[in-house]
């Protein structure tokens, strides 16, 4: 039997729900009022609000179950590699659009199992989405079921990600769509079907990624490198490169076109 076959999964998601929803409420005491904030390696910002929600996710969470743990905002553990499971955390994905008063920041919780997510939640405050999968179980987005869009066609399909790797899309009719400033989100959008592509540049984490992740593959998506690998989460270097998500047909179509050459994202 593996580990997760034991865990009460329907008992774990109301806990991590409960969490998740706790921590967006807490989060949004501090939206849009001046908040302390600084920036960290990378140029990326974190603020007092990052930081609370952490302390309240690792709080609940750990009382839910013992676990490794990865998130942004806490200081690195090699313990986590040795683990037989670790919940992946960003307190706030999307820490820029939070900052300057923006709707489209998430609370991004998975738990992952042997390098896979089994259970994700994420959360947006602001629009009072709620986003839950379990492994083999399916995906809901305010709970009700969702699914990625069919159809393998470029054309008319609507895209969001970096600007310059929509500009290499555009010769194939797309529909550029607005930045989603959490990436979480923006991937998430796929799984809803309210995008029917998501691009990532390189150097993102497992926290901006694992809760989407399993979030587009229980909507019938995928969500690869652009060589079409899995990813692979609770490694060494938690850093990823360029990404995208699709239904499956389309991811199919895209990854084709990469491997031919007739789009280079690189």
């Amino acid at each position: 039997m593996r580990a997760s076959d034991a865990l009460d999964r329907a008992a774990l998601t109301r806990h991590l729900t409960a969490a998740v929803r706790e921590a967006g409420a807490l989060a949004l005491k501090s939206f849009r009022t001046p908040v302390k904030s600084w920036f960290k390696h990378g140029d990326s910002p974190v603020s007092e609000a990052d930081l609370a929600v952490d302390a309240l996710l690792r709080a609940r969470l750990d009382a839910g179950l013992a676990c490794a743990w990865l998130s942004e905002e806490t200081e690195d553990d090699p313990a986590r590699l040795s683990a037989d499971r670790v919940w992946i955390v960003d307190p706030i994905d999307g820490t820029r659009g939070f900052l300057a008063g923006l709707p489209d920041w998430t609370i991004s919780v998975a738990l992952a199992e042997a390098g896979r997510p089994i259970l994700a939640a994420l959360y947006a405050p602001v629009t009072e989405e709620l986003f839950l999968a379990c492994a083999g179980g399916g995906a809901t987005h305010n709970g009700s079921p969702i699914v990625a869009t069919e159809g393998e066609a470029l054309a008319g399909a609507r895209v969001a990600g970096p600007d310059r790797r929509l500009g290499r899309l555009a010769p194939f009719g797309i529909v550029a769509e607005p930045k989603v400033h959490s990436l979480a989100l923006r991937m998430a959008r796929v799984a809803q079907g309210r995008l029917d592509v998501a691009l990532a540049g390189p150097n993102s984490h497992d926290w901006d990624l694992a809760a989407a992740d399993l979030l587009v593959h229980e909507a019938c998506g995928a969500l690869t490198t652009l060589g079409g690998e899995t990813l692979r989460y609770n490694r060494p270097d938690p850093t990823h490169g360029a990404l995208f998500a699709a239904g499956r047909a389309r991811h199919q179509a895209l990854s084709e076109l990469i491997r031919e050459g007739r789009v280079a994202f690189r």
